[in-house]
């Protein structure tokens, strides 16, 4: 049952938060030693919260739009008095004091937190192979990867443990994930969803999301956790967006461009054989599909790895061994806090603060990062000339489906280039959503993605539900 049917039965009483609880639990029980989804599984702490929600509708309470929802959280997620390691050992041991923003609205709407999920520590990498805990593996062929880097969340919702997980997108790290494993993933536009609570990666492009099994679940989940929150300096001051109330408006009238530069080399044609797909099903339901460059987005990829390992390298200086996390001894302060750092962090993450570090240093700033942040600028007028003709934009999520376990850890940039359609979205701040529409000719499921302006998160998800109910249809 979806996160909508789930929470309309509780509500009416015609389930139980607990019964509906304990068959998730069983799922994850039967099948999560395969798939490594999680990091830490709330049991004891999730039955107490779907007890609590029975008594109130038993009451006559109404505990709110997910009652009783399992949801799992993606473990750079702050949760009060509950381990939050971003699948690093470097955070082993530490409890946040508070909950993130999120959590607490998630927890308000009545859903039910069952677990933490693993992912690409601090939330660097396009797999989940880069977690200290080990690799999380995809429930449609265990030999491949989930995507990354919330992979630990997509997983956990294709497999039927929840039927929602929240996960973080820094360069697509909801949507890749949510392509590979065949469920919906959003990322808002930035600042729509207030980041208080989740650990930094790279603070400018960072942003919480959904990932659920159908387009209604992702809309009620963002409509759930989207809104100001003060004790988030980004966090844009608008009403939260009507989401649900759109989904049957079609896209009749609707112009749409399906972006050439992420349907060229590198793209597999399989993948594109559904991106094309999914442009007819638009146009058959009403909307202008055609052609478009957006000729900046060939450079998304090299601007975002200047910026993105910038922000970290300054992001995660604060873990020194001093106040997160264990330590290890040193002669000195400076020994005792590089000793820390190379025990504590991964192979991935070291790569990415020398990079960061390297790219800010004296005499490469300009050169490198300030460059990188000219590059940002273009991409975001790019984006704004072709909205000027285009309500959305078409492209491939991934270029690829999902590749074999080990099949790129040994080669970053090609790693890499796994979220070269996803990027350019998080440089300008834009929404965008992951939607499945069929398999590749390997069997495993394509996502294609739809990219909006900043705040037309309704224009997205009505035409994120017609490719929904054309896939459906055609299936």
């Amino acid at each position: 049952m979806s996160a909508h049917e789930l929470a309309a039965a509780i509500r009416a009483g015609e389930r139980s938060a607990r019964d509906v609880l304990d068959e998730h639990l069983a799922t994850i029980e039967a099948r999560e030693p395969q798939i490594h989804a999680f990091n830490l599984v709330l049991a004891d702490e999730a039955r107490a919260a779907a007890e609590a929600i029975d008594r109130r509708v038993a009451a006559g309470d109404d505990p709110g739009p997910l009652a009783g929802v399992p949801v799992a959280l993606k473990d750079n997620l702050c949760t009060r008095g509950t381990p939050t390691t971003c699948s690093s050992r470097i955070l082993e041991g530490w409890c946040p004091p508070y909950d993130a923003t999120v959590v607490k609205r998630l927890r308000a709407a009545g859903a039910v937190i069952v677990g933490k999920t693993n992912l690409d520590e601090f939330a660097m990498g396009s797999s989940t192979e880069n977690s200290a805990f080990g690799p999380t593996r995809n429930p449609h062929d265990e030999t491949r990867v989930p995507g990354g880097s919330s992979g630990g969340s997509a997983a956990a919702v294709a497999a039927g443990f929840v039927p929602v997980a929240l996960g973080s997108d820094t360069g697509g790290s909801i949507r890749q994930p949510a392509a590979l494993c065949g469920v919906v993933g959003v990322k808002p536009t930035y600042g729509l969803v207030s980041r208080y609570g989740l650990v930094a990666f790279a603070s400018s492009l960072d942003q919480i999301g959904p990932l659920t099994t159908t387009v209604a679940d992702a809309a009620l989940v963002l409509e759930v956790i989207a809104g100001h929150d003060p004790r988030d300096s980004t966090s844009i001051p608008e009403p939260v967006p009507a989401l649900s109330a759109v989904l049957d408006h079609g896209v009749e009238g609707l112009r749409i461009g399906v972006v050439s530069e992420l349907l060229g080399e590198g793209v597999a044609a399989d993948v594109a054989a559904r991106v094309h797909a999914a442009a007819d099903a638009l146009a058959r339901a009403g909307a202008t599909v055609e052609p478009v460059s957006v000729p900046a987005v060939t450079y998304g990829l090299s601007a975002y790895y200047l910026i993105a390992p910038a922000e970290a390298s300054s992001n995660l200086a604060r873990y020194d061994g001093v106040r997160y996390g264990p330590r290890v001894d040193g002669a000195t302060t400076g020994e005792m806090m590089t000793a820390t750092r190379t025990r504590g962090f991964g192979a991935e993450v070291k790569r990415r603060i020398m990079l960061g570090t390297y790219a800010l240093s004296a005499g490469y700033y300009d050169a490198y990062y300030g460059k990188a942040l000219r590059v940002r600028t273009l991409i975001g007028r790019d984006f704004a000339a072709a909205y000027e003709r285009y309500d959305l934009l078409l492209s491939p999520t991934s270029p690829t489906t999902a590749f074999p376990l080990g099949d790129k850890t040994a080669d970053p940039l090609s790693m890499y280039l796994s979220d070269v359609c996803t990027i350019p979205s998080n440089l300008a701040g834009h929404p965008a959503v992951s939607v499945p529409f069929g398999t590749g000719a390997d069997g495993l499921p394509v996502g294609v993605q739809l990219l909006a302006p900043a705040l037309h998160e309704a224009t997205l998800f009505r035409a994120a539900a017609v490719l929904e109910l054309a896939r459906e249809e055609t299936s």
